[in-house]
């Protein structure tokens, strides 16, 4: 893992890492090197079996603030390939990268969460709120479409066509106690609370054997788009097959009969 980031920072709590947007004084708004940062970031972590959940938030004020604008109006940048979109691949592909990796993403949310930054929120596995959060799909504020970074795959999902078609095409905020309430974020919390309502979560992920908690993560989004019950079902079944095999099976369920909590080793 790198330690040389400038846009972001990684601690290294055991097997968490709490992964923050640090350009408090832009609102954490992305830019280029952002950008570079986290595709190396979440590119690394698909075979470092030593981190099981991320924990992403921003410095400051802010989760994040969206593209930086003053940054893309510098043109004369060298773009990345991006698959051939240039910077539009290049960010797209933190947001693929987020969802294949096999590490439960927490997320942290204050402050504004816009356009790229409420994307971000979006590929998370579980977003908590703290009462300052607000969301919204920014990107048709200034023009462009709200289809962008996954919004148009990730939101219907979470809330609904008919929620989503209204976030997407208005470009309205959308405030904390509202996203609690339609299931976009599961808990909310005064801000200065955040990292210690997280740590809740984090204990009930670690409570999970490495195999079950990654297949999990892995199955469920499968399951989603699965043409069918059966599609669905035998990815089910292979995941079973594949944690019953494991040590940890037999720990977790003598650790239940014995009310214990069961010591899980790598898997």
């Amino acid at each position: 893992m790198h330690n040389d980031y400038t846009t972001i920072t990684v601690e290294k709590r055991g097997e968490v890492d709490w992964l923050t947007l640090d350009r408090p004084d832009a609102l954490n708004a992305i830019t280029l090197d952002m950008v570079a940062e986290l595709n190396d970031y979440f590119g690394r972590l698909y075979n470092d079996g030593s981190v099981r959940v991320v924990v992403m938030r921003g410095a400051g004020k802010a989760y994040c603030a969206g593209l930086d604008i003053k940054e893309r109006q510098g043109e004369d940048q060298e773009f990345p390939f991006g698959g051939g979109f240039g910077f539009q691949g290049f960010l797209a592909d933190v947001y693929v990268k987020m969802r294949r990796c096999p590490q439960v993403i927490l997320s942290l949310v204050h402050g504004p969460a816009c356009g790229g930054g409420f994307a971000f929120a979006l590929a998370s596995d579980i977003r908590l709120a703290g009462e300052s959060a607000r969301m919204n799909a920014a990107f048709i504020k200034i023009g462009l479409s709200s289809c962008d970074m996954g919004v148009s795959y990730f939101l219907p999902r979470l809330v609904g066509q008919s929620i989503a078609s209204e976030l997407m095409l208005t470009g309205r905020f959308i405030h904390a106690e509202r996203a609690l309430a339609v299931g976009l974020v599961s808990e909310v919390v005064p801000d200065d609370q955040l990292e210690s309502a997280a740590q809740g979560w984090i204990d009930d992920l670690l409570a999970a054997s490495p195999k079950g908690l990654r297949m999990t993560k892995e199955g469920l989004q499968i399951a989603t788009d699965a043409g069918s019950l059966e599609a669905a079902m035998a990815i089910e079944n292979r995941n079973q097959l594949m944690t019953s095999a494991s040590p940890n099976f037999h720990e977790g369920m003598r650790a239940f009969l014995e009310k214990r909590k069961p010591d899980y080793t790598p898997d």
